[in-house]
């Protein structure tokens, strides 16, 4: 049995899809509303929350691997309730700012989560994802009202990993041998920048959707609101304020663990694009 964490999340719902696809056996899928959510034929939801020794408790029965998100900050109690109720394996999602921006609050809980998932007598592989193709999500309701795209450092590119890329290397590790005890550094196949998301989210719905540079200052004071002032300055940081060569590299991780080359942002924008359609919702 495989226990998928943050299973209706981006990541989360594409690997249930992958590994019921792949016939990798019992799946059960930790959320928060057994409800609302909805997943492949097969995969068992089970309510719960992965932050909460109780309810993951019940959720592990019989569970031997465990695909776990760093933003939900696994502690050492969690993983050890996983390990009592004979979890062998966790595959985390951390981020690849561990390495190009270690000096980042985000990074320092994202290298705390590796730490501590280490630490915790079960086998490990981590995953380190740089930007997500899915963040553009956040410009869903300007291209939907006909309004242009505002973003700063419009020519920066990264190498943005679709999720269920991330998705794909999770399946490998959880379920073939030869990644206990790995980090795999995750990126897409090709840079891209703001202007060419823009431009690729156009093409996708078919028709022009403008877009606008504006300066760091105009895109942290409406950050702050949202993420608060230190998340809103490591995000700028990270989108252009302060890249490197780390960030900046593109990997053929994806390619080699899987034997797929990785998804370019085009697709996931063709994949998405009734998200940004007028009248529809994200």
């Amino acid at each position: 049995m495989i226990l998928v964490t943050g299973a209706t999340g981006h990541i989360g719902s594409a690997l249930t899809g992958q590994l019921r696809a792949h016939g990798a056996g019992p799946v059960r899928a930790l959320t928060r509303n057994t409800v609302r959510a909805a997943f492949p034929a097969g995969v068992e939801a089970v309510e719960g929350d992965v932050t909460d020794p109780v309810t993951w408790q019940a959720a592990l029965d019989g569970v031997r691997a465990v695909f776990l998100l760093s933003s939900l900050a696994p502690d050492a109690e969690t993983l050890r309730a996983a390990r009592d109720a004979g979890v062998e394996h966790a595959v985390l999602v951390s981020s690849l700012t561990v390495r190009s921006h270690p000096h980042l609050g985000p990074a320092r809980q994202n290298l705390r989560a590796e730490q501590t998932l280490q630490d915790s007598g079960l086998d490990w592989t981590v995953l380190r994802p740089t930007q997500f193709a899915s963040n553009t999500l956040m410009w869903a309701e300007s291209v939907r009202a006909g309004e242009p795209v505002r973003a700063p450092y419009a020519d920066t590119a990264l190498p943005t990993v679709h999720p269920a890329d991330i998705a794909a290397v999770a399946r490998v590790a959880l379920t073939e041998p030869g990644h206990r005890g790995r980090t795999y550094e995750l990126t897409g196949p090709a840079p891209v920048s703001p202007r060419d998301q823009v431009a690729a989210l156009a093409a996708a719905v078919g028709r022009e959707v403008p877009f606008e540079e504006i300066s760091r200052e105009q895109a942290r004071a409406a950050m702050v609101e949202v993420f608060g002032a230190e998340a809103a300055d490591a995000i700028l940081d990270l989108t252009g304020g302060d890249t490197n060569e780390e960030l900046l590299r593109v990997r053929g991780t994806v390619a080699r663990v899987t034997g797929t080359q990785a998804r370019p942002f085009r697709r996931w924008a063709e994949e998405n694009a009734d998200a940004f359609r007028a009248g529809r919702r994200a």
